[in-house]
């Protein structure tokens, strides 16, 4: 297996967006409070010199080797490429990072860059609970405060991972307004930050939000692309898929794996969302049915009603539960880089089964939602070609929703 880029070697962006405003064409930017300008600004320097600086690459190249366990294996999936016919297709093991997601690399990435800027407090939002878990882990590494925001709904059905961030030495607070998941623990993350704004440090764990965050998470994740594509050179001997595959809520684990490919316009770049109980119906299919607005401080494509007032998303995986999505995501979906597709709840589950019965791999929900788009990108490929899917996280978190759900028991 390829070994990790050298540790010394600053990332290779290989794209100039966003611009010097933050933007992704029309989307993105940073429309936060006036208190909260100064602060984006540092962490915007601070992130813009440690980029760029061996000491700082050195130490993140070495967690992710050694703390992390990069890099993370590309697995051939012979039995389910046999169950259903067309490309060949291989995993992204993010699954078998630290903490059990790819959510470890930005946070061990975003701790260290706190540390170099003297933050003596970390907060972070939660979903599905995997951002946390890895953000109280690289809190716990490095002995800093930690709090995580969590929407109480959230907190109910992903109560594993409650109990990992406590024993990590984490506070997890409650949000209760609204929808009770991610978007309000969002919310009330940023009103700590903005109360907060010179001890406190914000770790976002997707690449949502003002710059320069969406570019930092992106930055911090592209080591999934960067190792998929060497690790296909080894294997099959092309750098290049015909296909990468990735489930998008705000979007970080798709960015990731995505940003090498971006200026290979042979590649597909294919991003599926949860439709929820249909697009009729509840759902969380921002790219879909969304519209461009201003939420949580950057410009994207957001579900709005009539009114243009924030809908409430459904998901039955807690980390796609978002009625936003990053800004480049919306960027480069408008543009046509990026096809969208949807898979409902049910289609989820059925992702969840088949990749567990025929590779013995047992994905998170989110997960779950890129699988049961592989069916239909491996035919339209065909023998021969070659399709990757981005398994994001393991579904050890999920096992109390998809036993209640597949087997009528609450696990």
């Amino acid at each position: 297996m390829p070994t990790l880029a050298s540790p010394t070697a600053s990332p290779v962006l290989g794209t100039d967006l966003p611009d010097a405003h933050g933007r992704f064409g029309a989307f993105g930017g940073a429309f936060v409070p006036e208190i909260l300008h100064p602060v984006l600004a540092d962490v915007r320097e601070a992130w813009e010199a440690a980029r760029d600086d061996p000491e700082y690459q050195t130490e993140y190249r070495r967690l992710l080797r050694d703390y992390v366990g990069r890099p993370t294996p590309l697995t051939r999936l012979d039995r389910l490429t046999e169950r259903l016919g067309g490309a060949t297709i291989y995993a992204k093991r993010e699954d078998l990072c630290h903490t059990g997601a790819h959510k470890i690399n930005n946070a061990i990435g975003q701790v260290l860059l706190a540390r170099r800027m003297g933050k003596e407090r970390i907060i972070a939002e939660t979903g599905a609970g995997q951002h946390g878990v890895a953000t109280a882990t690289a809190c716990a590494l490095f002995g800093i405060e930690c709090v995580v925001y969590m929407g109480a709904e959230d907190i109910e059905r992903q109560s594993l991972n409650v109990k990992r961030m406590r024993l990590l030495g984490a506070e997890v607070r409650s949000a209760t307004s609204g929808s009770q998941t991610l978007k309000d623990a969002t919310n009330e993350a940023f009103r700590d930050w903005v109360s907060n704004p010179t001890s406190t440090y914000y770790i976002i764990g997707s690449a949502i939000g003002p710059h320069p965050y969406p570019m930092m998470v992106r930055d911090l994740h592209r080591v999934i692309g960067e190792e998929t594509r060497a690790q296909l050179l080894e294997q099959t001997g092309s750098e290049l898929p015909d296909a990468v595959v990735a489930c998008v809520g705000g979007g970080s684990n798709a960015i990731g794996i995505w940003a090498p490919f971006f200026e290979d316009e042979g590649v597909r770049l294919i991003g599926v969302e949860a439709s929820g109980e249909g697009l009729d119906g509840r759902h969380a299919a921002t790219l879909t049915k969304g519209e461009p607005a201003v939420f949580h401080g950057t410009m994207t494509y957001l579900l709005q009603d009539a009114d243009g007032q924030v809908e409430i998303a459904h998901s039955i995986s807690a980390g796609l539960d978002y009625p936003g999505v990053g800004p480049e995501h919306a960027y480069r979906a408008s543009t046509g880089r990026v096809e969208v597709r949807t898979a409902t709840d049910a289609e989820a589950l059925a992702g969840v089964r088949l990749l567990s019965e025929t590779e013995g791999i047992i994905p998170a929900l989110e997960t779950a939602h890129a699988v049961h788009a592989l069916a239909a990108v491996a035919e339209e490929i065909g023998a021969g070609g070659t399709l990757v899917f981005n398994c994001s996280g393991r579904g050890d978190k999920d096992m109390a929703t998809i036993s209640a759900h597949l087997f009528g028991d609450e696990g």
